[in-house]
């Protein structure tokens, strides 16, 4: 089987920075230094201004051997058809997979990353690598068919992974909400993602990179019903392949 290429950002921007100003090196050097034609997904964007959302991302790049392609649905398919790599942008989780199985895509973006294609996602993007979307920090502003995702990655993700308590907020934390996830899903592990963090799949080779270290839950039968480790920056989590 053909080795798959992903990189999962947890976001275009990182603290104050400009946008994809951490991302675009990132994307750059796994893209490699050659022409390459980028189909782009702009459906997260509940606004529905793909082709404005195509141009920030082009211009955020900053690579003029990389060719921006935007996905419409009216011309989805020959766009993927015709594209080097598939680049998934985020906003609403929600409103990209109910984009994505209403237009029937999901299979074939699958069988292209599958057969080798480069995909790149951040936040939305990411989330969607998953088997569901249900650890998505986002709001369901739109019903889709089902939460089923791509299921590229045996684990979940959670982009803008962030547990800090907030003095006088009495919701709950990200930990208390990834531990719900695990007590309905105890077989399914979940990655946290900090701003600025990002997975890599190269070779069967699957690497945690950022400044902060990941987080991984795991449930586990205890008292607390989880486990929750770092992940450092560079570590080898093939294993959860």
């Amino acid at each position: 089987m053909t080795s798959k290429n992903i990189l999962a950002l947890s976001s275009s921007r990182v603290g104050s920075s400009g946008y994809l100003e951490k991302a675009a090196p990132v994307i750059n050097e796994f893209l490699g230094s050659k022409p390459t034609n980028i189909a782009f997904f702009g459906f997260a964007d509940a606004d529905k201004n793909y082709e404005e959302y195509g141009l920030s991302v082009q211009n955020g790049l900053k690579n003029p051997d990389l060719k921006i392609s935007v996905v419409l649905p009216s011309n989805a398919i020959s766009v993927i058809e015709n594209s080097d790599a598939i680049l998934v942008g985020g906003g609403n989780t929600f409103k990209l997979i109910h984009d994505l199985q209403e237009l029937n895509l999901l299979n074939v973006i699958r069988e292209k990353i599958n057969n080798g294609i480069p995909y790149i996602g951040w936040s939305a993007g990411s989330n969607i690598l998953a088997p569901t979307i249900s650890t998505t920090n986002d709001m369901p502003i739109i019903e889709p068919q089902s939460f089923n995702a791509l299921n590229l990655f045996s684990f979940q993700i959670n982009p803008h992974y962030f547990n800090q308590n907030i003095e006088g907020f009495n919701g709950e934390s990200r930990d208390d909400r990834l531990k719900e996830f695990l007590k309905m899903n105890p077989s399914v592990p979940v990655v946290g993602l900090p701003e600025g963090s990002y997975l890599k799949l190269e070779n069967n080779f699957l690497q945690y990179f950022g400044e902060n270290d990941g987080v991984l839950f795991r449930s586990e039968i205890d008292a607390a019903g989880f486990s929750k480790k770092v992940i450092q920056s560079t570590a080898d989590i093939s294993i959860l392949l």
